[in-house]
């Protein structure tokens, strides 16, 4: 009978990468002049400014954004200062340490109305659910957009016996289609390679645009116990889902993304490096610059 076996199945291994590259050679807006991001920290976020996603926030500082924590629960009032909204792995407390089924929601039913209508309303929001259980804690809410997300880990059927996050898949060619924050500004912010780290993926509604498409080397692995796969874990097929795709929703506009580290600059305890500062993820840095200039406007909505 054959198993999965993972060689990174402790999360706690992951931590920000204190030799990051954050530099911008020619930032969108001045010094603190850019629009308010706000990454989320009020739902048990794996992700936060003072920990796995400080490379993120230095990126986008360096960029002239002007970065802040989120606490607390989202409502009309407590979204009214946020220009940019980016929740990273939220969790619903019952899962904070048992990564198993089941996987609540890590929103109120309020609070998904809340950012429903603030989206609507002309708010941009980067939602980022990884794998198994963050896509699961996502779910309700990326359901309110149309998305369909599958609560378990994206790989391809050649890493179907080692799951790792150390190496990561790399898409390129026809798994990039033509978007304005593949394009850029101009020519040398042209994305042509982007590299993921294990995490989700998800079927979206027509009238969003896909960034990245999975094809048919490509199937969800669905555990009950994160990380923890033999022959009887649900396989799903993923061809023709995505990994990364972005919405016009009313006033405002979305990027659901199914891959955490990407965004940011991570190293495990063993020294490999996960994020824009591995070495076989040269551009996702500008990715990462990219994605914020669509959500700021600064990019055509496709």
């Amino acid at each position: 009978m054959c198993c999965w076996l993972t060689t990174f199945p402790a999360w706690s291994q992951q931590a920000a990468d204190q030799n990051f590259d954050a530099h911008v050679s020619h930032p969108a807006f001045a010094e603190r002049a850019g629009p308010t991001l706000y990454l989320d920290h009020g739902h048990h976020n794996f992700h936060r400014l003072d920990g796995r996603y400080e490379p993120f926030a230095a990126l986008a500082l360096n960029d002239g954004f002007r970065v802040a924590a989120f606490e607390g629960t989202f409502s009309k009032d407590t979204l009214r200062p946020v220009a940019i909204l980016v929740i990273a792995n939220a969790l619903h407390v019952s899962n904070v340490d048992k990564w198993e089924l089941p996987t609540p929601s890590a929103f109120t039913s309020e609070e998904i109305k809340a950012v429903k209508r603030w989206v609507k309303n002309g708010g941009r929001l980067l939602l980022i659910a990884d794998h198994m259980p963050f896509a699961g804690a996502a779910a309700d809410l990326v359901a309110q957009f149309g998305f369909r997300i599958a609560n378990g880990f994206a790989i391809t059927h050649d890493r179907a016996r080692t799951v790792t996050m150390l190496a990561p898949d790399i898409f390129e060619g026809e798994s990039l289609p033509p978007h304005p924050i593949l394009s850029g500004r101009h020519e040398a912010e042209r994305i042509s390679r982007l590299a993921t780290f294990i995490g989700s993926a998800f079927q979206s509604p027509p009238r969003a645009a896909p960034l990245i498409m999975l094809d048919d080397r490509f199937f969800s692995l669905e555990p009950s116990v994160a990380w923890q796969f033999d022959s009887q874990t649900l396989r799903r097929p993923l061809a023709g889902w995505q990994q990364a795709a972005t919405l016009i929703y009313g006033k405002g506009r979305i990027a659901v993304y199914g891959e955490a580290a990407m965004m940011s600059a991570q190293i495990s305890s063993d020294g490999h490096k996960m994020g824009f500062n591995s070495p076989q993820a040269s551009e996702n840095k500008q990715f990462v610059l990219n994605t914020l200039h669509w959500l700021a406007g600064l990019l055509p909505p496709k």
